[in-house]
C-alpha cells in the first residue's frame, strides 16, 4: 500500500461510483489522501490501512426502522460496540436494524463493505439521515471509502462537515454511544 494525494492517475479500472466521488471532492476543493488496497471487508482489514493513511477508519453502519421508512447512516469509532437500544432512544426510533443491501444500493449507490459518508452524494432525495458519534467529531481527520472497498481516503473532518455535507444537502445529528458501559 502506498499513500498518495488526490485522485488516481490511472482510472480505466475504477468503477464510476468511485470516480464520481473524486469528481465531487475535486469540484468542492476538498483535499484528500488516498490508499489503494485489497478489499477491506472488516474493521480488522482497515487497521493496516489506518497506519498508512495516518487516521482511523470509522465504522459506518447503514440502518433502518422496522417499517423500512426511515434510514440512517451511523459513523462511529471502530472500537466502540454498537447498541441498538442506546441509539434508538437518542433518535426516537424504535427497533433499528441493519438495512438491506438493496436499500444501500438504491439510496447510496454503495455495495456492502464500502458504506461511507461519501455515499450521501447519491442520496438526492435526502432519505438517509446522518448520525455521527461525538467522539469522531473530536478528530481532525476521518478515514472512509470512496464508495468502493478497494480504496480508502483521509479527509479533514472540518471539510466533511462544513463543505461536503452542505454541498450534498445533508446535515448530521451528533449522538453519544457509550461503548462498554
Amino acid at each position: 500500500m502506498e499513500y498518495t494525494e488526490g485522485r488516481p492517475a490511472q482510472t480505466g479500472d475504477r468503477l464510476p461510483r468511485e470516480l464520481r466521488v473524486y469528481d465531487c471532492l475535486d469540484r468542492l476543493g476538498i483535499a484528500y489522501g488516498r490508499v489503494d488496497h485489497a478489499p477491506a471487508e472488516t474493521m480488522e482489514d482497515c487497521l493496516a490501512v489506518d497506519a498508512v493513511l495516518g487516521t482511523k477508519m470509522c465504522k459506518n453502519l447503514f440502518l433502518c426502522n422496522r417499517q423500512k421508512t426511515a434510514f440512517y447512516l451511523l459513523l462511529m469509532p471502530a472500537d466502540k460496540p454498537f447498541k441498538t437500544k442506546e441509539l434508538s432512544a437518542q433518535i426516537h426510533s424504535a427497533r433499528l436494524s441493519f438495512a438491506t443491501d438493496d436499500f444501500m444500493l438504491s439510496l447510496l449507490d454503495i455495495q456492502p463493505g464500502a458504506v461511507s459518508v461519501l455515499g450521501l452524494m447519491n442520496d438526492t432525495e435526502n432519505r438517509v439521515k446522518l448520525l455521527i458519534d461525538r467522539d469522531l467529531l473530536q478528530d481532525d481527520t476521518i478515514g472512509c471509502h470512496p464508495c468502493v472497498n478497494t480504496s480508502s481516503l483521509r479527509l479533514q473532518t472540518k471539510d466533511v462537515l462544513e463543505t461536503f455535507l452542505p454541498a450534498v444537502h445533508h446535515d448530521y445529528t451528533a449522538v453519544e454511544l457509550f461503548g462498554n458501559t
